[in-house]
This record gives C-alpha cells, structure tokens and sequence, in this order.
C-alpha cells in the first residue's frame, strides 16, 4: 500500500545498529521496508544492518568497535559524520544523537537528559562495566545537547518521553511504534509445543520476562515476586549475569531468541517491573499475543494500561507483583484482561507508524 503523500526525495537513516532484536532495531527495521515498499530509496549509515538486499536498499558500513560504550560512541559520532557527510541524499533522519551533520529528523527512543533520569548502563557489577557506565551518561547528554538543536524535528515514540523533551526545550511530535499483530498473537498449538519443550504441564502458570539490562527492567523483583506466590514459574528470555539471579526465584533462563514470540504465545503473564521505559515494544507485543500486563507506570505502559483493561500497573516492589499476580490466578480475568491488550495493541501498526514518517518527511 502507497502512502497518499511521499517525500519527494530519498531518505538516509542513520543509527548505530538496524535489524536484530532489540526494540529499536526492530523498528529501523520495520520503517525501513516500509519506506522500500512505497518507492523511496534509503540510504542506511549504521555500524550493522541485518535486512535483505532491495534495489533501492545502500547501506553505508560505519567500521569501528561496537563496545564498549566510551569508545564505540565517540567513534561512530566522529566516522559516521564523515560518512553521512559523504553518502546522505535526500531527508537526514538520524536515531538519537549519534552524529554532528545537521539532520532534517530525528527519533529518540531514550532520553539522558529527560527529567528525573537518573539510571546507568552499567549491566554488570564488575568494575570495567561500572567505569563505562560513569562515563556513558555525561558523553551521552553532551551530545544531546550538541545535536538536539532549533530546527531539529524531534520524534518521541510515546507521549511520555515527549514531555520529557519539551522539558529541556524541545520541539517533539510523537510517532508510537507498531506491534507486528500477525507475528504477535494468542496460538493453543504453540502454547502446547512450547510447554512441553520447557517441560510445563498445560495447566501450570506461566509468567513472561523479556529484556536483557535485567537490574533496570526488575528481574530481581519480578523473581522475588514469583517466590512469593504458590503456582507461578517465570520464564527469562534475554541475556544477564544468570548465577547472581538463579537463586532467586523459580525460573526458566532460555537465553536470547529469535521466536520470541512462541514464548508469549506459551505464557499466561508478561511481567515487567522496569524502572525506565520509553515505549516497550516487548509490553505491546504481549498484550498483541493475549497476555495480562503486570507493569510498573513508564512511558508507552501507562498508556496501554491507562484504563486498567488491559493489566495491572503495580509499583516497583515484589509485594506489589505478587500480589497482582495472585489477581491473575483467575482464569477468567487473565482472559478479559488478554482480549482489551490484543485490542488496543491491534490499533499501533507498523503500517500507521511509517506513514506517519512519510508525511513528517514531505512536510
């Protein structure tokens, strides 16, 4: 499907990574083979980029480290200006404060310099990983400040982390990402194959956690509030310092997948007692497979649970989850509370998103 309106030049992106599974890579993704499918030619400048070859498809490689993230940031800022310098054609849109070239767009998924952000990098307790972490955030809100200039069009992906913006000054239109409802929906026959792969009896409860910084999302809480209940299990799905969180509750740790979505598909809960979100693409795409919400009030959450439908919104303690957990023991209401998620999250679609997009682009 063509979009009514289309930019009449082609578009260069810019980012660190495109492609994978991370939640913004999913969405660079998702935007890019949107703006394939209507005829634009994209021009992508990023470290790597996991999509199919398309004709009207350049990728511009940025050479350079991935990590650790007081070298590979300021080595992709200084490489990759020089390459977007060289290589952009048409509309710039950039993803976050990555490079110094004056951009026409730009789509912030995380904010340093947002109120109230006070939270570090840092996914491990060795001192290497704590030493990044102390030099991460004044890196990254100096280039914030640097790049985030007038005539910037900024682009929040929820109404949150718009206000966020607009409190350092800000200009900000908000653009939600889309939830891939095919992909991401309630299926009883992989709900049996995926149980019977973990060694679950169809009638055990199952709760779900997606994300890999686990001290930031609440994996400690989200385990000691299943210790705390009688007849849920939590699975883990993301990579983490696995000895310092087995002990602590009953879970099944099964790493980094691809087919994530045959685990929402198997589970009867989606846990996420993060500190910091700005939208939460793995809470979206568990309210698309049907499941209860049990989340604590952050960006793009709090809307999709703003009527109390879809899940419960808990504070960021293991009483509180456990005891909305043992709300969810209820058949019934897991039911109704899974069929409001898959509606609302039915209304965000990729489609939409990158329509979106296109017409910020024209104008």
């Amino acid at each position: 499907m063509r979009a009514a309106t289309e930019p009449a030049l082609p578009v260069t992106i810019v980012a660190h990574d495109v492609g994978g599974i991370g939640g913004m890579e999913r969405q660079l993704s998702e935007l890019i083979r949107g703006l394939l499918e209507r005829g634009v030619e994209v021009t992508v400048v990023s470290r790597t980029c996991k999509l199919d070859d398309h004709p009207r498809l350049r990728w511009v490689r940025v050479p350079g480290p991935a990590r650790p993230f007081v070298l590979a940031y300021p080595w992709f800022f200084f490489v990759g200006t020089v390459l977007v310098w060289r290589n952009r054609r048409g509309v710039l849109h950039t993803t976050g404060a990555i490079v110094f070239n004056r951009a026409d767009v730009c789509t912030v998924h995380f904010s340093h310099r947002g109120v109230g952000r006070e939270l570090g990098r840092a996914r491990r307790t060795t001192w290497p990983y704590r030493f990044n972490s102390a030099l991460a955030r004044p890196l990254s809100r100096l280039a914030e400040r640097a790049v985030y200039r007038s005539g910037l069009q900024l682009v929040a992906v929820s109404a949150g982390l718009a206000e966020e913006l607009r409190a350092v000054g800000s200009e900000v239109v908000v653009i939600p990402n889309g939830v891939d409802a095919d992909r991401f929906r309630p299926d009883a026959s992989v709900r049996a194959a995926v149980r019977t792969e973990l060694g679950v009896d169809d009638d055990g409860l199952l709760a779900l956690f997606v994300g890999n910084e686990w001290e930031e999302k609440g994996l400690a809480i989200a385990l000691a509030a299943v210790a705390r209940t009688r007849n849920w299990r939590l699975v883990v799905v993301g990579d983490g310092e696995r000895d310092r969180y087995a002990g602590l509750g009953r879970a099944l740790f099964v790493g980094r997948r691809t087919d994530v979505e045959r685990l929402y598909a198997a589970a009867d809960a989606f846990v996420a007692p993060s500190a910091y979100e700005t939208f939460s693409l793995a809470a979206h795409e568990a309210a698309a497979s049907g499941l209860p919400l049990v989340a604590t009030r952050v960006h793009g959450v709090d809307e999709l649970l703003s009527d109390g439908a879809a899940g419960v919104l808990v504070e960021r303690d293991p009483g509180a989850v456990a005891a909305a957990l043992g709300r969810l023991e209820d058949a019934a209401l897991r039911k109704s509370m899974g069929a409001a998620g898959r509606a609302a999250a039915e209304r965000l679609s990729w489609s939409s998103s990158v329509d979106a997009y296109v017409r910020l682009y024209a104008s």
